[in-house]
């Protein structure tokens, strides 16, 4: 099937390719595309990323997705500290100030499942980038850390990890700023699979990316909002939340057609209704 790619919606993204969109069938991958900063998110790079969950909500072919990185040893280093530092001088205002969505908290509220494959280090704003998506496929070998304690910057997104890790593991990462293994996370169950390498993790996110968009769509984009309700609200009213969302599925036409495909030994063709 042919993808579909898509660059940029803005002059400046035109010029540099700070971030790079494609959608191939079900599955779209968005890929950050500086690796001579070792993928470190410019201005432009953040406002982009932004648009691109709600192209992605609005498209309904689009059943998973893939947020990767152009090889460079670094998934994501965080913000561009240059850039920031000019625009602390030129303007006297923080940077995070003049950003739409300064901790990709839109990134949470994405439809479809989002499986980070980082192919290099993550810290910072890479390590906010791992938090938010749904899955995480890491490389042998590197590290990962939130890191601001060291530049002099905050981590409030770091609260949402506390539902991930082990409290203690958390105060070891935001109070020490150290790095740890991408092994201890995933002993730990942040990190899904480990593979060897850049290749073999982007391998691996497209395997799971399209496990996930041979499903029902309805089916996994309530089994997703549930359970992070139960995250961000609690067993039981994550519970409540979560049997109102799948109401709707229990309701749909794909609820008939999978026993159906099911008895007549077929694959199911899933409408999304």
């Amino acid at each position: 099937m042919m993808a579909r790619m898509r660059v940029t919606d803005s002059a400046d993204e035109i010029a540099t390719g700070h971030v790079l969109f494609e959608v191939c069938g079900p599955v779209a991958t968005i890929t950050l595309n500086r690796p001579e900063r070792r993928n470190a998110l410019s201005m432009a790079a953040n406002a982009h990323l932004h648009g691109l969950w709600s192209t992605i909500d609005a498209d309904p072919t689009i059943r998973a997705v893939v947020l990767t990185s152009a090889d460079c040893g670094t998934f994501c280093a965080g913000m561009d500290l240059k850039e920031a530092a000019e625009i602390r001088q030129r303007t006297g205002k923080d940077i995070l100030d003049l950003l739409a969505d300064p901790f990709y908290e839109r990134m949470r509220h994405v439809q479809v499942p989002i499986i980070a494959a980082m192919t290099g280090h993550f810290t910072a704003a890479g390590m906010v980038l791992a938090a938010n998506a749904d899955m995480r496929v890491g490389l042998a070998g590197t590290q990962g850390g939130i890191t601001e304690a060291r530049v002099g910057r905050g981590t409030p997104w770091a609260a949402n990890m506390v539902a991930m890790l082990p409290q203690a593991v958390m105060m070891e990462l935001v109070t020490t700023a150290e790095m740890l293994p991408v092994e201890r996370f995933h002993a730990l169950g942040f990190v899904n699979a480990i593979e060897p390498t850049p290749e073999a993790v982007r391998a691996k996110a497209a395997v799971m990316a399209h496990t996930i968009a041979r499903n029902a769509p309805l089916s996994v984009k309530a089994g997703k909002a549930g359970l992070l309700a139960s995250g961000d609200y609690g067993a039981n009213a994550g519970y409540a939340i979560s049997k109102a969302l799948h109401s709707v599925v229990y309701a749909s036409e794909d609820a008939r057609e999978g026993p159906r495909a099911f008895a007549e030994k077929r694959a199911p063709n899933w409408l999304g209704r």
